[in-house]
Protein backbone atom coordinates (compact mmCIF):
# COMPACT_ATOMS: atom_id res chain seq x y z
CA UNK A 1 0.00 0.00 0.00
CA UNK A 2 1.24 3.50 -0.83
CA UNK A 3 1.74 5.68 2.24
CA UNK A 4 3.92 8.50 0.88
CA UNK A 5 2.11 11.63 2.09
CA UNK A 6 3.61 13.97 -0.51
CA UNK A 7 2.53 11.68 -3.36
CA UNK A 8 -0.92 11.19 -1.84
CA UNK A 9 -1.36 14.94 -1.44
CA UNK A 10 -0.17 15.65 -4.99
CA UNK A 11 -2.56 13.06 -6.48
CA UNK A 12 -5.53 13.76 -4.19
CA UNK A 13 -8.70 15.11 -5.83
CA UNK A 14 -9.18 18.82 -5.31
CA UNK A 15 -11.64 19.72 -2.57
CA UNK A 16 -13.24 23.08 -1.92
CA UNK A 17 -12.04 25.24 0.96
CA UNK A 18 -15.45 25.11 2.61
CA UNK A 19 -15.59 21.32 2.33
CA UNK A 20 -12.20 21.11 4.09
CA UNK A 21 -13.41 23.52 6.78
CA UNK A 22 -16.51 21.37 7.34
CA UNK A 23 -14.36 18.29 7.96
CA UNK A 24 -12.19 20.23 10.37
CA UNK A 25 -15.18 21.49 12.36
CA UNK A 26 -16.30 17.88 12.89
CA UNK A 27 -13.19 17.39 15.03
CA UNK A 28 -14.39 20.06 17.47
CA UNK A 29 -18.09 19.21 17.57
CA UNK A 30 -17.77 18.91 21.36
CA UNK A 31 -17.01 22.66 21.42
CA UNK A 32 -20.36 23.52 19.84
CA UNK A 33 -21.69 25.27 22.98
CA UNK A 34 -18.62 27.51 23.29
CA UNK A 35 -18.65 28.25 19.56
CA UNK A 36 -22.31 29.29 19.72
CA UNK A 37 -21.64 31.53 22.73
CA UNK A 38 -18.68 33.14 20.98
CA UNK A 39 -20.74 33.55 17.81
CA UNK A 40 -23.55 35.21 19.79
CA UNK A 41 -21.06 37.56 21.44
CA UNK A 42 -19.43 38.61 18.16
CA UNK A 43 -22.79 39.12 16.46
CA UNK A 44 -23.90 41.26 19.40
CA UNK A 45 -20.69 43.27 19.09
CA UNK A 46 -21.24 43.78 15.35
CA UNK A 47 -24.90 44.74 15.80
CA UNK A 48 -24.14 47.33 18.47
CA UNK A 49 -21.34 48.86 16.40
CA UNK A 50 -23.68 49.05 13.40
CA UNK A 51 -26.39 50.87 15.35
CA UNK A 52 -23.97 53.60 16.47
CA UNK A 53 -23.70 55.55 13.18
CA UNK A 54 -27.46 55.33 12.68
CA UNK A 55 -28.08 56.94 16.08
CA UNK A 56 -25.36 59.58 15.49
CA UNK A 57 -26.71 60.55 12.05
CA UNK A 58 -30.27 60.68 13.36
CA UNK A 59 -29.13 62.84 16.33
CA UNK A 60 -27.37 65.33 14.04
CA UNK A 61 -30.28 65.70 11.61
CA UNK A 62 -33.09 65.79 14.22
CA UNK A 63 -31.59 67.37 17.35
CA UNK A 64 -28.61 69.52 16.22
CA UNK A 65 -29.14 70.75 12.63
CA UNK A 66 -32.65 72.03 13.46
CA UNK A 67 -33.94 75.51 14.46
CA UNK A 68 -34.81 74.40 18.00
CA UNK A 69 -31.88 72.28 19.21
CA UNK A 70 -32.73 69.50 21.69
CA UNK A 71 -29.60 69.03 23.83
CA UNK A 72 -31.43 66.80 26.31
CA UNK A 73 -32.10 64.24 23.57
CA UNK A 74 -28.48 64.59 22.44
CA UNK A 75 -27.25 63.69 25.95
CA UNK A 76 -29.71 60.79 26.17
CA UNK A 77 -28.46 59.42 22.85
CA UNK A 78 -24.85 59.89 24.02
CA UNK A 79 -25.63 57.85 27.14
CA UNK A 80 -27.27 55.15 24.99
CA UNK A 81 -24.17 55.09 22.74
CA UNK A 82 -21.87 54.81 25.76
CA UNK A 83 -23.86 51.86 27.11
CA UNK A 84 -23.91 50.18 23.70
CA UNK A 85 -20.16 50.52 23.23
CA UNK A 86 -19.44 49.22 26.74
CA UNK A 87 -21.60 46.15 26.07
CA UNK A 88 -19.85 45.71 22.70
CA UNK A 89 -16.48 45.90 24.45
CA UNK A 90 -17.51 43.21 26.97
CA UNK A 91 -18.89 41.00 24.16
CA UNK A 92 -15.61 41.31 22.22
CA UNK A 93 -13.55 40.42 25.31
CA UNK A 94 -15.87 37.49 26.15
CA UNK A 95 -15.60 35.95 22.68
CA UNK A 96 -11.79 36.43 22.69
CA UNK A 97 -11.51 34.46 25.95
CA UNK A 98 -13.86 31.74 24.66
CA UNK A 99 -12.10 31.30 21.32
CA UNK A 100 -8.67 31.30 22.93
CA UNK A 101 -9.79 28.29 24.98
CA UNK A 102 -11.40 26.64 21.95
CA UNK A 103 -8.21 27.10 19.92
CA UNK A 104 -5.98 25.57 22.58
CA UNK A 105 -8.32 22.62 23.15
CA UNK A 106 -8.58 22.09 19.40
CA UNK A 107 -4.78 22.08 19.19
CA UNK A 108 -4.63 19.52 22.00
CA UNK A 109 -7.32 17.34 20.38
CA UNK A 110 -5.79 17.57 16.91
CA UNK A 111 -2.26 16.71 18.01
CA UNK A 112 -3.59 13.78 20.02
CA UNK A 113 -5.59 12.57 17.01
CA UNK A 114 -2.55 12.77 14.71
CA UNK A 115 -0.20 11.06 17.15
CA UNK A 116 -2.72 8.29 17.90
CA UNK A 117 -3.21 7.77 14.17
CA UNK A 118 0.55 7.50 13.68
CA UNK A 119 0.61 4.79 16.36
CA UNK A 120 -1.87 2.76 14.33
CA UNK A 121 -0.09 2.99 10.98
CA UNK A 122 2.23 0.18 9.82
CA UNK A 123 6.01 0.15 9.46
CA UNK A 124 5.61 0.76 5.71
CA UNK A 125 4.24 4.24 6.42
CA UNK A 126 7.38 5.28 8.31
CA UNK A 127 9.61 3.78 5.61
CA UNK A 128 7.97 6.10 3.05
CA UNK A 129 7.88 9.35 5.06
CA UNK A 130 10.58 11.39 6.77
CA UNK A 131 10.26 11.84 10.52
CA UNK A 132 11.10 15.55 10.27
CA UNK A 133 8.17 16.17 7.93
CA UNK A 134 5.81 14.29 10.27
CA UNK A 135 7.06 16.37 13.22
CA UNK A 136 6.44 19.55 11.22
CA UNK A 137 2.87 18.45 10.49
CA UNK A 138 2.22 17.75 14.18
CA UNK A 139 3.85 20.95 15.48
CA UNK A 140 3.88 23.63 12.79
CA UNK A 141 0.78 22.83 10.74
CA UNK A 142 -1.46 22.35 13.76
CA UNK A 143 -0.17 25.64 15.19
CA UNK A 144 -1.33 27.42 12.02
CA UNK A 145 -4.81 26.04 12.66
CA UNK A 146 -4.70 27.06 16.31
CA UNK A 147 -3.69 30.61 15.36
CA UNK A 148 -6.61 30.91 12.98
CA UNK A 149 -9.18 29.44 15.37
CA UNK A 150 -8.09 31.23 18.51
CA UNK A 151 -7.32 34.63 16.98
CA UNK A 152 -8.98 34.95 13.59
CA UNK A 153 -12.11 32.81 13.23
CA UNK A 154 -14.52 34.95 15.24
CA UNK A 155 -12.93 38.13 13.90
CA UNK A 156 -13.50 36.62 10.46
CA UNK A 157 -17.17 35.92 11.25
CA UNK A 158 -17.57 39.30 12.96
CA UNK A 159 -16.15 41.10 9.94
CA UNK A 160 -18.57 39.31 7.63
CA UNK A 161 -21.49 40.09 9.98
CA UNK A 162 -20.47 43.76 10.19
CA UNK A 163 -20.09 43.97 6.41
CA UNK A 164 -23.45 42.32 5.83
CA UNK A 165 -25.22 44.60 8.29
CA UNK A 166 -23.49 47.70 6.94
CA UNK A 167 -24.38 46.73 3.39
CA UNK A 168 -28.05 46.23 4.28
CA UNK A 169 -28.20 49.57 6.11
CA UNK A 170 -26.45 51.37 3.22
CA UNK A 171 -29.12 50.12 0.84
CA UNK A 172 -32.03 50.69 3.22
CA UNK A 173 -31.22 54.34 4.00
CA UNK A 174 -30.81 55.35 0.35
CA UNK A 175 -30.85 52.80 -2.43
CA UNK A 176 -29.02 55.02 -4.95
CA UNK A 177 -26.12 56.02 -2.71
CA UNK A 178 -25.98 52.53 -1.17
CA UNK A 179 -25.71 50.80 -4.56
CA UNK A 180 -22.99 53.18 -5.71
CA UNK A 181 -21.04 52.63 -2.48
CA UNK A 182 -21.08 48.85 -2.94
CA UNK A 183 -19.75 48.81 -6.53
CA UNK A 184 -16.07 48.39 -5.40
CA UNK A 185 -17.16 45.43 -3.25
CA UNK A 186 -18.16 43.51 -6.38
CA UNK A 187 -14.65 44.02 -7.77
CA UNK A 188 -13.16 42.84 -4.46
CA UNK A 189 -15.34 39.71 -4.50
CA UNK A 190 -14.25 38.78 -8.02
CA UNK A 191 -10.58 39.45 -7.22
CA UNK A 192 -10.76 37.24 -4.09
CA UNK A 193 -12.48 34.39 -5.95
CA UNK A 194 -9.81 34.42 -8.66
CA UNK A 195 -6.77 34.55 -6.33
CA UNK A 196 -7.80 32.32 -3.36
CA UNK A 197 -6.62 29.03 -4.89
CA UNK A 198 -3.27 30.63 -5.81
CA UNK A 199 -2.76 31.91 -2.24
CA UNK A 200 -3.58 28.46 -0.82
CA UNK A 201 -1.07 26.77 -3.18
CA UNK A 202 1.68 29.19 -2.20
CA UNK A 203 1.08 28.54 1.51
CA UNK A 204 0.91 24.76 0.96
CA UNK A 205 4.28 24.88 -0.83
CA UNK A 206 5.75 26.87 2.05
CA UNK A 207 4.46 24.40 4.67
CA UNK A 208 5.87 21.51 2.64
CA UNK A 209 9.27 23.21 2.47
CA UNK A 210 9.21 23.73 6.27
CA UNK A 211 8.62 19.99 6.66
CA UNK A 212 11.48 19.24 4.27
CA UNK A 213 13.84 21.52 6.18
CA UNK A 214 12.83 19.85 9.48
CA UNK A 215 13.60 16.46 7.94
CA UNK A 216 17.06 17.62 6.85
CA UNK A 217 17.81 19.02 10.32
CA UNK A 218 16.73 15.82 12.04
CA UNK A 219 18.69 13.58 9.66
CA UNK A 220 21.91 15.56 10.07
CA UNK A 221 21.61 15.76 13.88
CA UNK A 222 20.75 12.06 14.27
CA UNK A 223 23.77 11.07 12.18
CA UNK A 224 26.20 13.72 13.40
CA UNK A 225 28.76 11.16 14.61
CA UNK A 226 28.94 9.67 11.13
CA UNK A 227 29.20 13.15 9.59
CA UNK A 228 32.16 13.94 11.87
CA UNK A 229 33.80 10.55 11.31
CA UNK A 230 33.72 10.93 7.52
CA UNK A 231 34.25 14.71 7.60
CA UNK A 232 31.17 15.30 5.46
CA UNK A 233 29.95 18.51 7.05
CA UNK A 234 30.14 20.05 3.59
CA UNK A 235 27.70 17.48 2.16
CA UNK A 236 25.04 18.02 4.83
CA UNK A 237 25.70 21.76 4.85
CA UNK A 238 24.96 21.79 1.11
CA UNK A 239 21.79 19.72 1.58
CA UNK A 240 20.56 22.00 4.36
CA UNK A 241 21.41 25.07 2.30
CA UNK A 242 19.27 23.69 -0.55
CA UNK A 243 16.38 22.97 1.83
CA UNK A 244 16.75 26.38 3.48
CA UNK A 245 16.89 28.14 0.12
CA UNK A 246 13.75 26.31 -0.98
CA UNK A 247 12.04 27.33 2.26
CA UNK A 248 13.16 30.94 1.75
CA UNK A 249 11.82 31.04 -1.81
CA UNK A 250 8.48 29.48 -0.87
CA UNK A 251 8.21 31.80 2.14
CA UNK A 252 8.74 34.81 -0.14
CA UNK A 253 6.11 33.45 -2.52
CA UNK A 254 3.65 32.86 0.32
CA UNK A 255 4.41 36.30 1.76
CA UNK A 256 3.71 38.00 -1.56
CA UNK A 257 0.49 36.02 -1.94
CA UNK A 258 -0.64 36.75 1.62
CA UNK A 259 -0.04 40.51 1.32
CA UNK A 260 -1.66 40.90 -2.11
CA UNK A 261 -5.12 41.49 -0.66
CA UNK A 262 -4.26 44.36 1.69
CA UNK A 263 -3.28 47.07 -0.87
CA UNK A 264 -6.00 46.04 -3.31
CA UNK A 265 -8.70 46.11 -0.62
CA UNK A 266 -7.38 49.43 0.73
CA UNK A 267 -7.46 51.05 -2.74
CA UNK A 268 -11.01 49.94 -3.43
CA UNK A 269 -12.09 50.98 0.08
CA UNK A 270 -10.76 54.50 -0.53
CA UNK A 271 -12.50 54.54 -3.89
CA UNK A 272 -15.79 53.66 -2.14
CA UNK A 273 -15.40 56.63 0.24
CA UNK A 274 -14.76 58.89 -2.75
CA UNK A 275 -18.02 57.67 -4.28
CA UNK A 276 -19.88 58.46 -1.04
CA UNK A 277 -18.55 62.01 -0.94
CA UNK A 278 -18.99 62.79 -4.66
CA UNK A 279 -22.38 61.15 -5.17
CA UNK A 280 -23.56 62.16 -1.67
CA UNK A 281 -22.90 65.86 -2.34
CA UNK A 282 -24.84 65.54 -5.59
CA UNK A 283 -27.83 63.99 -3.75
CA UNK A 284 -27.63 66.69 -1.01
CA UNK A 285 -27.75 69.38 -3.68
CA UNK A 286 -30.91 67.86 -5.06
CA UNK A 287 -32.45 67.61 -1.58
CA UNK A 288 -32.76 63.80 -1.65
CA UNK A 289 -30.68 63.21 1.49
CA UNK A 290 -29.54 65.08 4.62
CA UNK A 291 -26.05 66.33 5.39
CA UNK A 292 -25.87 64.30 8.63
CA UNK A 293 -26.78 61.11 6.83
CA UNK A 294 -24.04 61.58 4.25
CA UNK A 295 -21.38 63.07 6.52
CA UNK A 296 -21.83 60.62 9.38
CA UNK A 297 -24.09 57.68 8.59
CA UNK A 298 -22.91 56.85 5.06
CA UNK A 299 -19.23 57.54 5.63
CA UNK A 300 -19.41 55.49 8.86
CA UNK A 301 -21.21 52.63 7.16
CA UNK A 302 -18.82 52.77 4.22
CA UNK A 303 -15.98 52.45 6.74
CA UNK A 304 -17.84 49.69 8.61
CA UNK A 305 -18.25 47.85 5.32
CA UNK A 306 -14.77 48.33 3.87
CA UNK A 307 -12.61 48.34 7.02
CA UNK A 308 -13.66 44.72 7.78
CA UNK A 309 -12.72 43.98 4.17
CA UNK A 310 -9.23 45.26 4.92
CA UNK A 311 -9.15 42.99 7.97
CA UNK A 312 -10.47 40.14 5.86
CA UNK A 313 -7.53 40.67 3.50
CA UNK A 314 -5.17 39.55 6.28
CA UNK A 315 -7.64 37.07 7.75
CA UNK A 316 -8.29 35.44 4.39
CA UNK A 317 -4.57 34.83 3.92
CA UNK A 318 -4.44 33.37 7.47
CA UNK A 319 -7.45 31.22 6.60
CA UNK A 320 -5.80 29.90 3.44
CA UNK A 321 -2.62 29.11 5.41
CA UNK A 322 -4.67 27.24 8.00
CA UNK A 323 -6.51 25.28 5.30
CA UNK A 324 -3.22 24.39 3.60
CA UNK A 325 -2.00 23.08 6.96
CA UNK A 326 -5.26 21.18 7.44
CA UNK A 327 -4.84 19.52 4.03
CA UNK A 328 -1.43 18.20 5.12
CA UNK A 329 -2.84 17.03 8.46
CA UNK A 330 -6.00 15.46 7.06
CA UNK A 331 -4.00 13.18 4.77
CA UNK A 332 -2.57 11.54 7.88
CA UNK A 333 -5.95 11.29 9.63
CA UNK A 334 -7.62 9.65 6.61
CA UNK A 335 -4.99 6.92 6.25
CA UNK A 336 -5.85 3.42 7.38
CA UNK A 337 -3.42 0.63 8.16
CA UNK A 338 -3.32 -2.40 5.90
CA UNK A 339 -2.19 -4.51 8.89
CA UNK A 340 -5.67 -5.40 10.11
CA UNK A 341 -6.99 -8.23 12.27
CA UNK A 342 -9.31 -10.50 10.32
CA UNK A 343 -12.15 -12.56 11.77
CA UNK A 344 -12.11 -16.28 11.18
CA UNK A 345 -12.78 -19.27 13.38
CA UNK A 346 -11.16 -21.76 10.99
CA UNK A 347 -8.01 -23.38 12.38
CA UNK A 348 -5.64 -25.46 10.26
CA UNK A 349 -4.40 -28.12 12.67
CA UNK A 350 -0.65 -28.48 12.38
CA UNK A 351 2.18 -29.58 14.62
CA UNK A 352 4.26 -26.65 13.35
CA UNK A 353 4.49 -23.48 15.37
CA UNK A 354 4.81 -21.35 12.24
CA UNK A 355 4.33 -22.04 8.55
CA UNK A 356 4.73 -20.06 5.31
CA UNK A 357 2.33 -21.19 2.58
CA UNK A 358 2.91 -19.89 -0.94
CA UNK A 359 4.04 -16.53 0.44
CA UNK A 360 4.91 -13.68 -1.92
CA UNK A 361 5.95 -10.23 -0.75
CA UNK A 362 6.85 -6.85 -2.21
CA UNK A 363 7.36 -3.47 -0.55
CA UNK A 364 5.76 -1.83 -3.58
CA UNK A 365 4.27 -3.01 -6.85
CA UNK A 366 7.46 -2.52 -8.84
CA UNK A 367 9.55 -5.43 -7.53
CA UNK A 368 8.72 -8.65 -5.66
CA UNK A 369 11.15 -9.45 -2.84
CA UNK A 370 10.01 -12.98 -1.92
CA UNK A 371 8.64 -15.52 -4.39
CA UNK A 372 6.32 -18.39 -3.40
CA UNK A 373 7.96 -19.22 -0.06
CA UNK A 374 7.04 -22.46 1.75
CA UNK A 375 8.60 -23.71 4.99
CA UNK A 376 7.68 -24.81 8.52
CA UNK A 377 9.17 -24.08 11.95
CA UNK A 378 8.66 -26.76 14.58
CA UNK A 379 8.33 -26.10 18.29
CA UNK A 380 11.51 -26.07 20.35
CA UNK A 381 13.94 -26.11 17.44
CA UNK A 382 16.60 -23.60 16.46
CA UNK A 383 16.60 -22.30 12.88
CA UNK A 384 19.17 -20.15 11.13
CA UNK A 385 18.61 -17.89 8.13
CA UNK A 386 21.77 -17.31 6.14
CA UNK A 387 22.46 -15.66 2.83
CA UNK A 388 24.09 -12.67 1.19
CA UNK A 389 23.26 -9.10 2.18
CA UNK A 390 19.99 -8.03 0.57
CA UNK A 391 18.89 -11.61 0.00
CA UNK A 392 15.67 -11.26 2.05
CA UNK A 393 16.57 -12.57 5.52
CA UNK A 394 15.28 -9.57 7.50
CA UNK A 395 12.23 -9.34 5.23
CA UNK A 396 11.41 -12.97 6.02
CA UNK A 397 11.82 -12.32 9.74
CA UNK A 398 9.62 -9.21 9.46
CA UNK A 399 6.85 -11.31 7.90
CA UNK A 400 7.19 -13.85 10.73
CA UNK A 401 6.72 -11.05 13.27
CA UNK A 402 3.99 -9.46 11.12
CA UNK A 403 5.67 -6.12 10.70
CA UNK A 404 4.31 -6.52 7.17
CA UNK A 405 1.63 -8.71 5.60
CA UNK A 406 2.31 -11.09 2.73
CA UNK A 407 1.25 -9.79 -0.69
CA UNK A 408 -0.01 -13.29 -1.49
CA UNK A 409 -0.19 -16.52 0.47
CA UNK A 410 -0.62 -17.16 4.18
CA UNK A 411 1.56 -17.11 7.29
CA UNK A 412 0.23 -19.52 9.94
CA UNK A 413 1.06 -19.09 13.64
CA UNK A 414 0.06 -21.91 15.95
CA UNK A 415 -2.29 -23.33 13.26
CA UNK A 416 -4.06 -20.00 12.71
CA UNK A 417 -3.66 -17.27 10.13
CA UNK A 418 -1.32 -14.76 11.79
CA UNK A 419 -3.71 -11.98 10.75
CA UNK A 420 -6.39 -13.33 13.12
CA UNK A 421 -4.32 -12.52 16.22
CA UNK A 422 -4.84 -9.31 18.11
CA UNK A 423 -1.55 -7.32 18.29
CA UNK A 424 -1.17 -7.97 22.04
CA UNK A 425 -1.67 -11.73 21.58
CA UNK A 426 0.74 -11.87 18.66
CA UNK A 427 3.54 -9.96 20.41
CA UNK A 428 3.10 -12.20 23.47
CA UNK A 429 3.87 -15.21 21.29
CA UNK A 430 6.68 -13.65 19.23
CA UNK A 431 9.79 -11.89 20.52
CA UNK A 432 11.90 -9.91 18.06
CA UNK A 433 15.43 -8.62 18.78
CA UNK A 434 16.36 -6.15 16.06
CA UNK A 435 19.85 -5.54 14.72
CA UNK A 436 19.54 -1.91 15.82
CA UNK A 437 17.21 -2.04 18.85
CA UNK A 438 15.39 1.10 19.90
CA UNK A 439 15.51 2.23 23.52
CA UNK A 440 13.48 4.90 25.30
CA UNK A 441 14.94 7.63 27.48
CA UNK A 442 14.68 6.32 31.04
CA UNK A 443 16.30 3.44 32.92
CA UNK A 444 17.27 -0.14 32.11
CA UNK A 445 14.27 -1.28 34.17
CA UNK A 446 11.80 0.82 32.16
CA UNK A 447 13.24 -0.41 28.90
CA UNK A 448 13.23 -4.13 29.67
CA UNK A 449 9.66 -3.91 31.00
CA UNK A 450 8.35 -2.01 27.99
CA UNK A 451 5.18 -3.74 26.80
CA UNK A 452 5.41 -6.32 29.61
CA UNK A 453 2.63 -5.67 32.13
CA UNK A 454 3.40 -8.82 34.10
CA UNK A 455 6.25 -7.31 36.12
CA UNK A 456 5.33 -3.61 36.19
CA UNK A 457 4.30 -3.68 39.87
CA UNK A 458 7.44 -5.59 40.96
CA UNK A 459 10.05 -3.86 43.10
CA UNK A 460 13.63 -3.80 41.85
CA UNK A 461 14.50 -6.64 44.22
CA UNK A 462 11.63 -8.79 42.95
CA UNK A 463 12.47 -8.02 39.34
CA UNK A 464 16.13 -8.85 39.89
CA UNK A 465 15.04 -12.23 41.24
CA UNK A 466 12.96 -12.84 38.09
CA UNK A 467 15.97 -11.87 35.97
CA UNK A 468 18.17 -14.33 37.88
CA UNK A 469 15.61 -17.12 37.39
CA UNK A 470 15.60 -16.37 33.66
CA UNK A 471 19.40 -16.77 33.64
CA UNK A 472 19.82 -13.08 32.73
CA UNK A 473 21.69 -12.03 35.89
CA UNK A 474 25.07 -12.05 34.15
CA UNK A 475 23.75 -9.57 31.55
CA UNK A 476 22.29 -7.22 34.15
CA UNK A 477 25.64 -7.26 36.02
CA UNK A 478 27.27 -5.61 33.00
CA UNK A 479 25.42 -2.36 33.86
CA UNK A 480 27.10 -0.49 36.72
CA UNK A 481 23.87 0.75 38.33
CA UNK A 482 21.85 -2.32 37.46
CA UNK A 483 18.16 -1.65 36.79
CA UNK A 484 18.62 2.05 37.62
CA UNK A 485 21.23 2.64 34.90
CA UNK A 486 20.22 5.70 32.88
CA UNK A 487 19.46 5.20 29.19
CA UNK A 488 19.06 7.84 26.47
CA UNK A 489 17.04 7.18 23.33
CA UNK A 490 20.01 8.46 21.31
CA UNK A 491 22.09 5.63 22.80
CA UNK A 492 24.92 7.98 23.80
CA UNK A 493 24.82 6.87 27.45
CA UNK A 494 25.55 3.20 26.66
CA UNK A 495 27.24 1.24 23.90
CA UNK A 496 25.44 -0.35 20.97
CA UNK A 497 26.30 -3.75 22.41
CA UNK A 498 24.66 -2.83 25.71
CA UNK A 499 21.59 -1.66 23.81
CA UNK A 500 21.37 -5.12 22.27
CA UNK A 501 21.70 -6.72 25.70
CA UNK A 502 18.75 -4.67 27.00
CA UNK A 503 16.70 -5.68 23.96
CA UNK A 504 17.71 -9.31 24.60
CA UNK A 505 16.55 -9.17 28.23
CA UNK A 506 13.33 -7.43 27.17
CA UNK A 507 12.51 -10.20 24.70
CA UNK A 508 13.49 -13.17 26.92
CA UNK A 509 11.50 -11.91 29.94
CA UNK A 510 8.35 -12.06 27.82
CA UNK A 511 8.92 -15.83 27.52
CA UNK A 512 7.72 -15.96 23.89
CA UNK A 513 6.91 -19.13 21.94
CA UNK A 514 9.04 -17.84 19.06
CA UNK A 515 12.19 -15.73 19.47
CA UNK A 516 13.71 -13.97 16.43
CA UNK A 517 17.29 -12.69 16.65
CA UNK A 518 18.22 -10.45 13.71
CA UNK A 519 22.00 -10.04 13.98
CA UNK A 520 21.40 -9.65 17.72
CA UNK A 521 25.07 -10.37 18.56
CA UNK A 522 26.64 -8.22 15.83
CA UNK A 523 27.97 -5.62 18.28
CA UNK A 524 28.75 -7.92 21.21
CA UNK A 525 32.14 -9.29 22.22
CA UNK A 526 32.90 -13.03 22.09
CA UNK A 527 32.63 -13.58 25.86
CA UNK A 528 29.22 -11.88 26.10
CA UNK A 529 28.10 -13.74 23.00
CA UNK A 530 28.91 -17.00 24.81
CA UNK A 531 26.72 -15.81 27.72
CA UNK A 532 23.85 -15.15 25.30
CA UNK A 533 24.31 -18.57 23.74
CA UNK A 534 24.08 -20.22 27.17
CA UNK A 535 20.93 -18.24 27.96
CA UNK A 536 19.33 -19.29 24.68
CA UNK A 537 20.14 -22.93 25.44
CA UNK A 538 18.37 -22.60 28.81
CA UNK A 539 15.13 -21.27 27.32
CA UNK A 540 12.06 -23.52 27.74
CA UNK A 541 12.18 -26.62 25.54
CA UNK A 542 9.10 -25.40 23.63
CA UNK A 543 10.69 -22.08 22.58
CA UNK A 544 11.48 -21.88 18.88
CA UNK A 545 14.48 -19.75 17.90
CA UNK A 546 15.10 -18.08 14.53
CA UNK A 547 18.62 -16.68 14.17
CA UNK A 548 19.83 -14.35 11.43
CA UNK A 549 23.60 -14.08 11.64
CA UNK A 550 26.77 -13.93 9.61
CA UNK A 551 29.06 -15.37 12.27
CA UNK A 552 29.51 -19.08 11.63
CA UNK A 553 29.74 -20.02 15.31
CA UNK A 554 26.29 -18.47 15.85
CA UNK A 555 24.53 -20.79 13.42
CA UNK A 556 26.58 -23.99 13.50
CA UNK A 557 24.45 -25.51 16.28
CA UNK A 558 21.12 -24.76 14.56
CA UNK A 559 18.80 -27.70 14.01
CA UNK A 560 18.03 -26.51 10.49
CA UNK A 561 19.55 -23.86 8.25
CA UNK A 562 17.69 -22.00 5.52
CA UNK A 563 19.54 -20.28 2.70
CA UNK A 564 17.81 -17.02 1.71
CA UNK A 565 18.75 -15.35 -1.57
CA UNK A 566 17.09 -13.81 -4.63
CA UNK A 567 13.63 -14.07 -3.09
CA UNK A 568 13.89 -17.79 -2.28
CA UNK A 569 14.12 -19.62 1.06
CA UNK A 570 15.78 -23.02 0.62
CA UNK A 571 16.45 -25.69 3.24
CA UNK A 572 20.24 -26.00 3.20
CA UNK A 573 20.61 -29.29 5.00
CA UNK A 574 23.99 -29.61 6.74
CA UNK A 575 26.14 -26.77 8.02
CA UNK A 576 28.79 -27.49 5.40
CA UNK A 577 26.19 -27.47 2.64
CA UNK A 578 24.89 -24.09 3.89
CA UNK A 579 28.42 -22.66 3.88
CA UNK A 580 28.94 -23.89 0.35
CA UNK A 581 25.70 -22.20 -0.74
CA UNK A 582 26.70 -19.00 1.06
CA UNK A 583 30.11 -18.95 -0.66
CA UNK A 584 28.64 -19.49 -4.11
CA UNK A 585 25.55 -17.34 -3.51
CA UNK A 586 23.28 -19.90 -5.14
CA UNK A 587 21.61 -23.24 -4.64
CA UNK A 588 23.93 -26.26 -4.70
CA UNK A 589 22.33 -29.52 -5.79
Amino acid sequence: MKYNLNDLQANAPKTSTWSSLGKLLKLIEHERKNLLLALTAILANSTLNLLGPLIIGNTIDHYIFVPHKDYHSVLVNCAILLGMYLVALFASYFQTILMGGVGQRMLFTLRNAIFNKLQLLPVAFFNQNKAGDLISRINNDTDKLNTFFSQSLMQFIGSIATMTGAGILLLSVNIKLGSATLIPAVVILLFTAVTSAWVKRKNAANLKSVGGMSAEIQESLNNFKVIIAFNRRDYFRKRFDEANTNNYNTAIGAGIANTTYVPVYALLSSFAQLIVLAFGIYLISKGEIGIGVVAVTYLSYANLFYNPLRQLAALWASFQTAMAGWDRISHILTLETDIVTIDTSVADLSASLLEFRNVHFSYDESREILHNINFKLERGKTYALVGPTGGGKTTTASLIARLYDASKGTVLLDSKDIRTYQPADRTEKIGFILQEPFLFTGTVRENILYGNEKYVSYTNEQLEQVILEANLGSLLAIFEQGLDTKVLSSGDSISLGQKQLIAFMRAVLRNPDLLILDEATANIDTITEKLLSDILNKLPATTTRVIIAHRLNTIENADEIFFVNSGEVILAGSFDHAMDMLLHGKRVS
